[in-house]
């Protein structure tokens, strides 16, 4: 729970060119997302985070998912370090090795895009594409202007490599609370692919291909598959419930229902596109 607090800083921060955006409304929108996640399918709580802190500072909700943007671009920068880290530690699944390679090079592609978006003049765009833009993404390139012009950029990029380490904690923790004989590797390589895995949309709770993945990751250190499965389960459990009880309370606190959220949240992104 407490490594989503570093993720809270890190949104403060991308957004303080902006406005300057509370700590506390930012780690609630990310809790309600995050509970979201666990029980809606399609990664629903990253629209859901991004209204909620929209309404929350009356920020454009295409800028604030503009940001949420540059968090997972940040994220997969550091993921793929990671990823090529992991690469030495043993042999990776093949789909897993696969789709690491297929995340690094979207990374790249959305990252040049971005990149070209904050530092480029909304002139250059008008003469590089020769459209004319709505003023929804005028907005959006006035803004993203002033985020990539901003030393808490920066700041952020350097968080988004703690808040991903930390994520290692609470797995290494209970690996040593069940004795299991791997090195410290096996969480890092864990926390790795979970992250890698988790990137492409599934089903509530990412069940089924979490728990695969953890076991897999295990068994690549010599742990044996039934060991390795019941693990799983508990980490599963372990990472994912004290999630769903916080993500009620901020829930709780906004005081609306998740179902009318969704789909307040959904009606906003079509708005903000017209």
């Amino acid at each position: 729970v407490c490594v989503y607090l570093l993720h809270g800083w890190r949104w403060s921060l991308l957004l303080r060119p902006v406005q300057r955006v509370k700590f506390a409304h930012c780690v609630e929108a990310i809790y309600v997302g995050l509970f979201a996640n666990e029980v809606l399918p399609a990664r629903a709580g990253e629209i859901i985070r991004c209204f909620l802190l929209s309404r929350s500072t009356r920020i454009p909700m295409s800028v604030t998912f503009a940001s949420a943007l540059i968090e997972r671009i940040f994220d997969g920068v550091w993921l793929m370090c990671c990823f090529f880290l992991c690469l030495h530690m043993g042999r990776l699944p093949r789909v897993l090795l696969q789709g690491g390679y297929v995340l690094g090079v979207m990374i790249v592609v959305a990252g040049v895009l971005l990149a070209y978006g904050m530092y480029a003049k909304k002139q250059s765009l008008d003469l590089f594409f020769g459209l004319s833009w709505p003023r929804w993404f005028t907005t959006l390139i006035d803004y993203l202007h002033l985020i990539g012009h901003s030393r808490y950029l920066y700041l952020s990029f350097l968080i988004s490599g703690a808040y991903m380490l930390a994520q290692t904690m609470p797995i290494y923790a209970l690996v040593q609370a069940s004795n299991l004989d791997v090195p410290w590797m096996a969480s890092f390589t864990m926390m790795v692919l979970l992250r890698l895995t988790s990137v492409v949309p599934q089903a509530p709770g990412n069940l089924g291909s979490f728990q695969w993945v953890a076991a897999r990751s295990l068994m690549i250190f010599g742990l044996a598959a039934g060991h390795a499965k019941r693990f799983s389960l508990i980490l599963w459990a372990v990472m994912t419930l004290p999630l769903i009880v916080i993500g009620c309370i901020a829930l709780a606190i906004t005081g609306m229902n998740l179902t009318h959220l969704h789909k307040e949240a959904t009606e906003a992104a079509k708005d903000q596109r017209k």
